[in-house]
């Protein structure tokens, strides 16, 4: 389409021409359709009517946003009058980088222009030591740490559309990986926490704070301290005695405020830590509406720093409702941080990121919270890869400009923000996990896909939970899934071509390795000896095919992860599928010593198969979440 302008900055003129290929247009002296452009105070107005074009907008985000909705509209060839109020002042995303998954500098602008279209005007980049401190050359050392010149040229190319890069670190907990060196035996409370007051700590974290602030042009910064629940009782307890943990966090804020102020910085932490330490009946919940707020209290808590109150799992409103308002007591309105679920899965959880998320925005507007942001972590290994979270970032975009946001709404608007109709097949990509027995929603985050992956095949530690009616089911249920990611695949450009290249890989080894364990002990128990040979040696034996199956899944993983992160940290996947495919091999051995009658069982096929035993079972027998280390092995795993 070609279009023209009325009044427009060469700024916007700059990250127009970064935006053309998505939006499949050209800008002209005199063609197509004029746009005159307006910037006041305002809602975002976007018209068409007598050939003539209107944007109107405040802030630069706002023109991006109005610019997509323009141009989907006037394709449909219909006048048109559009305004929308942006419901929140800070709406974006932090993605986590820590987790071995180091996104390329190239990508990171990727996902700059799809926010750019969607209106999410923040961006956090979650760096534990995958940034560059200068004065430590071990930190972040072989993990794809970011250089300072890397992450100013993001922050100048997100700034083109009005997106605010926030620095995201640490500095008290979540530190396993900076502190493991030798360096930092002086500052370890434990094995990821700092150890609050002493010296060394503090010019440490000075250090950070200074590097990572100085990447960016935005004075906010977040500091972390979420999850150390283990403070003051490590190296500090041995230290120090007994002291009184609220009081021990107390004083390490301020410490850390001091360090922040000096710098002339805005800081925020998550908020997490102080409703645990002022809990009185803790009973497991990370935010206790009844945790012990009095003035007391509140009064003993440093002031001048902004809290995140982080939420994955709440499903009720009037819940979010209710922390939001225990949060104003902390003193000033909170920033919410929703999740963008595809953490320790090998695919996005989008039933439960839609579950939680709804809620949490409505109630977010209802309550006047300013301040949004979706998490995207990736545990356990970075195996989902960040391609995924698109239609979830969409969602708390459409929650950022209107009320009434559904599945229709999200379809056509993601369309227009990345040139590209992917809502459908990204939101089916649960179906990896959300499998016949999983309940819809799947709240209690199952990840059969990754478990039936990578759980060994003689030890069977999932198996007791695809016994029976599972067992019918699951390798249909995938070869369907194969089928519809082929179909993907041919459909869409790279990278998605390439995302869905690996999802089908993914199906077809699931065909196969999701029954496997459970089929052999079957064959084992039955004295199917002559199929348990078939399986060891045949030509066409279902290990040999399952074996090049994994072989081909693998290099499908390793170009993905090539395309979109550093390399740095794929050795782990690497690590992963060379151990399943040894313990294949070992597997067909075994099955060969035993059909030759070299030996007279299989020790691990005579062991009974039990329940993976897991707080919170539902009793619908695959929702379970399953990290890798606990799939493969029951015994120590170093």
């Amino acid at each position: 389409m070609k279009i023209h302008f009325d009044h427009l900055s060469g700024k916007l003129l700059e990250g127009i021409s970064e935006l053309s290929d998505i939006l499949d247009i050209s800008i002209t002296d005199g063609e197509g359709i004029k746009i005159r452009v307006v910037q006041m105070e305002g809602p975002i107005q976007v018209a068409l009517k007598d050939g003539q074009g209107l944007i109107r907008y405040q802030e630069s985000i706002h023109f991006f946003r109005a610019l997509g909705l323009f141009l989907e509209q006037a394709r449909e060839g219909a006048l048109f009058e559009l305004t929308a109020e942006p419901k929140f002042d800070f709406n974006g995303t932090m993605l986590d980088v820590s987790r071995n998954g180091v996104l390329k500098v190239a990508v990171i602008k990727q996902f700059i222009r799809y926010m750019a279209l969607m209106g999410l005007n923040g961006l956090m980049m979650y760096t534990e030591d995958t940034y560059e401190v200068e004065e430590q050359p071990y930190f972040g050392y072989m993990r794809g740490r970011y250089t300072a010149s890397e992450l100013k040229e993001c922050d100048d190319y997100a700034d083109l559309f009005g997106i605010e890069m926030i620095p995201c670190i640490q500095t008290l907990g979540h530190l396993q990986q900076a502190l493991k060196w030798g360096y930092a035996a002086d500052m370890k409370d434990h094995a990821d926490i700092l150890l609050a007051g002493e010296p060394k700590t503090y010019a440490f974290i000075e250090q950070m704070i200074t590097a990572a602030s100085g990447m960016f042009r935005s004075k906010r910064i977040h500091i972390g301290m979420d999850e150390a629940f283990q403070v003051g009782l490590g190296n500090y307890l041995k230290l120090n005695g007994v002291q009184d943990r609220f009081q021990i966090m107390n004083d390490h804020v301020n410490r850390v405020l001091a360090i922040t102020d000096r710098l002339g910085l805005e800081p925020m932490i998550w908020s997490d830590m102080y409703f645990n330490l002022l809990a009185n009946d803790y009973q497991g919940a990370l935010y206790n509406v009844d945790a012990d707020f009095s003035d007391d209290n509140m009064s003993r808590i440093p002031k001048g720093v902004q809290f995140v109150y982080w939420d994955y799992g709440r499903r009720d409103e009037n819940g979010y409702e209710q922390l939001y308002e225990k949060h104003m007591r902390l003193g000033s309105k909170p920033i919410f941080a929703g999740g963008i679920h595809m953490w320790n899965s090998i695919c996005p959880n989008n039933g439960k990121t839609w579950m939680t998320s709804q809620p949490a925005l409505r109630a977010a507007k209802t309550k006047g919270i300013r301040e949004v942001i979706a998490t995207v972590w990736g545990d356990n290994g970075n195996e989902s890869n960040h391609l995924v979270i698109l239609a979830g970032l969409q969602l708390f975009a459409e929650h950022g400009y209107g009320d009434e946001v559904d599945d229709k709404l999200l379809t056509r608007r993601l369309a227009a923000c990345t040139g590209i109709d992917l809502f459908e097949s990204l939101n089916a990509l649960k179906y990896m996990d959300e499998v016949p027995g999983v309940s819809e929603g799947n709240h209690w985050m199952a990840n059969p896909s990754k478990y039936l992956l990578w759980q060994d095949p003689l030890l069977g530690l999932l198996d007791k939970h695809v016994e029976g009616e599972a067992e019918a089911v699951l390798p249909q249920h995938y070869a369907g899934l194969e089928r519809r990611w082929r179909q993907c695949k041919e459909q869409f450009p790279a990278p998605f071509s390439r995302l869905y290249e690996f999802y089908e890989r993914l199906a077809s080894v699931l065909v196969i390795k999701s029954t496997l364990g459970v089929t052999l002990k079957k064959w084992y128990k039955t004295g199917q000896k002559d199929q348990l040979a078939e399986l060891a040696a045949a030509p066409d034996s279902p290990l040999l095919v399952l074996k090049q199956r994994i072989e081909a899944l693998r290099l499908s993983h390793r170009a993905l992860w090539m395309n979109t992160y550093k390399p740095f940290g794929w050795e782990v996947l690497d690590l992963r599928y060379g151990g399943l495919l040894a313990r294949i091999s070992s597997t067909q051995d075994r099955l060969a010593d035993y059909v030759d009658g070299h030996i007279e069982e299989i020790e691990e096929l005579e062991a009974e198969r039990l329940p993976f035993d897991q707080n919170g079972l539902t009793g619908r027998v695959l929702e379970v979440n399953v990290t890798y280390q606990a799939a493969v092995t029951a015994s120590c795993f170093i």
